[in-house]
């Protein structure tokens, strides 16, 4: 009798360690566990222009602030459709005061639940056609959550406080900026 009962509940607890997404730690995620719309919230700041030559910062007068809402929509296999709406220093992003729908991008997850997202905007959005923004991710939360850092911004156009960083060649930018994603379980009111 004692056998039987200690069998269901090494059972039960198995099950129970499935469902809580304890067994995920093991590295079970991977390109699938992005499926679906997540809300995104970033915050940072652009500092200035990295030199293509030699891989230094020179800075942009002043820094500007950056926050973004977006809405991410993966697809499970590797890529995504994005719409956001930012402010840099104060400003709506590229003059427009409504959401940007004209992105798209691209996303690898590693069997440990660290990965890549890639944004592109294309023509015809707020921003620039060629403006990429690439960042270092971690999934969390049984895939419900999506933390992450922003690596590389290629910007198309500007110049840095001391003349010496020109975009064109030098347009990638220096930012600290991350970003946290939520996985939209209940999209719209009803269900």
């Amino acid at each position: 009798m004692k056998i039987k009962y200690l069998s269901i509940v090494s059972a039960t607890a198995v099950v129970l360690l499935s469902f809580s997404g304890a067994a995920n730690a093991g590295g079970l995620c991977s390109t699938a566990t992005l499926k679906g719309p997540f809300s995104f919230i970033g915050h940072g700041e652009i500092l200035g222009l990295k030199k293509a030559s030699n891989g230094t910062l020179h800075l942009y007068a002043a820094p500007s602030i950056l926050d973004d809402v977006a809405l991410v929509t993966f697809d499970g296999k590797g890529g995504f459709q994005r719409t956001d709406f930012g402010m840099i220093g104060g400003l709506p992003k590229g003059g427009k005061t409504t959401f940007n729908p004209v992105q798209h991008g691209y996303y690898t997850v590693n069997s440990d639940c660290t990965g890549t997202m890639k944004i592109i905007y294309d023509a015809g959005g707020a921003v620039p056609a060629g403006v990429e923004t690439d960042l270092n991710i971690v999934i969390a939360d049984d895939g419900t959550l999506v933390e992450s850092v922003v690596y590389r911004a290629v910007t198309v156009g500007g110049s840095s406080q001391d003349g010496e960083a020109v975009c064109p060649p030098d347009c990638e930018q220096g930012v600290q900026e991350s970003f946290e994603g939520k996985k939209v379980v209940n999209f719209g009111f009803f269900r």
